[in-house]
């Protein structure tokens, strides 16, 4: 029952999204060097409970430079650096379901060029992915879609060398790409449901509802890459609807391309 969503479930998450995409883009506005990622942290259950939903889903992840590299890092207590990104992964609890939100942006507003071209990568390894989150197809469709563009994507950057169907094949992207592409969401945020039936990996049928977030993640310790790419973690995570017209993104509200995220954080400068 909690895997196909009823109407009036539907409705409950797409305010929860409404809502968390708020309270990122608060963040973005307010984002400066020297803030404490516990600040970030407070504005966006501020912006949440501002705006009706007085629980966060789960504990927010607000990890600065090397820590957006550190899956699930919740101890957000760390000086936000100019020059950095900062990966918040957060979202409210509304009328019982969760949103799931993942953005990465600039400390200063402004990405550098390696921090593009990675993001950048990472964006499109998204889009791919959530394409293939339609009725009719499988679950694990949008994560091999998302493994083919970051593979091609990090062979290109030079992070990666070889051909690229053999390092699909090896999983060489798994240094860098360290988790599946997402989960089912509803009253929790990793919902139940199988993700495989028989063996085989479940169809995607409308109603039922998952995330899209794939990631690059490169430690500043990494050796045998340039140092340009080191200390860089990034993350793009939205919800996704299945319905027989095609994916709908839930969380479309939260911006997530370079031009609008530049753009929101500039407006508070000026």
């Amino acid at each position: 029952m909690r895997l196909y969503k009823s109407r009036s479930e539907i409705k409950a998450m797409r305010t929860a999204a409404k809502i968390s995409a708020k309270a990122h883009q608060r963040a973005m506005r307010i984002c400066r060097p020297g803030m404490m990622e516990y600040q970030l942290e407070a504005e966006i259950i501020h912006e949440c409970a501002r705006l009706g939903a007085l629980f966060q889903a789960y504990p927010a992840i607000v990890g600065g430079g090397g820590n957006g590299c550190v899956l699930h890092y919740i101890d957000n207590r760390d000086e936000l650096q100019d020059g950095d990104l900062v990966l918040i992964d957060a979202g409210c609890e509304y009328d019982y379901y969760a949103a799931d939100i993942t953005r990465t942006f600039p400390v200063n507003g402004l990405f550098s060029a390696a921090q593009r071209e990675l993001y950048e990568l990472v964006l499109a390894a998204q889009e791919a992915a959530i394409a293939q989150a339609k009725s009719g197809n499988h679950w694990n469709d949008p994560h091999q879609a998302a493994v083919k563009v970051v593979t091609k994507g990090l062979v290109e950057l030079g992070i990666l060398k070889g051909s690229v169907p053999k390092l699909i094949k090896d999983k060489a992207y798994g240094k860098y790409y360290v988790h599946s592409t997402g989960h089912w969401l509803g009253m929790d945020v990793h919902d139940v449901g199988d993700y495989k039936i028989d063996g085989e990996w479940r169809q995607l049928e409308p109603g039922m509802t998952l995330t899209v977030e794939p990631g690059i993640y490169i430690p500043k310790g990494t050796r045998g890459i340039a140092a340009k790419w080191r200390n860089i973690g990034i993350r793009i995570e939205d919800d996704v609807l299945v319905t027989k017209d095609g994916p709908d993104v839930l969380t479309k509200d939260a911006p997530k391309t370079v031009e609008e995220i530049e753009s929101l954080m500039g407006k508070l400068a000026k």
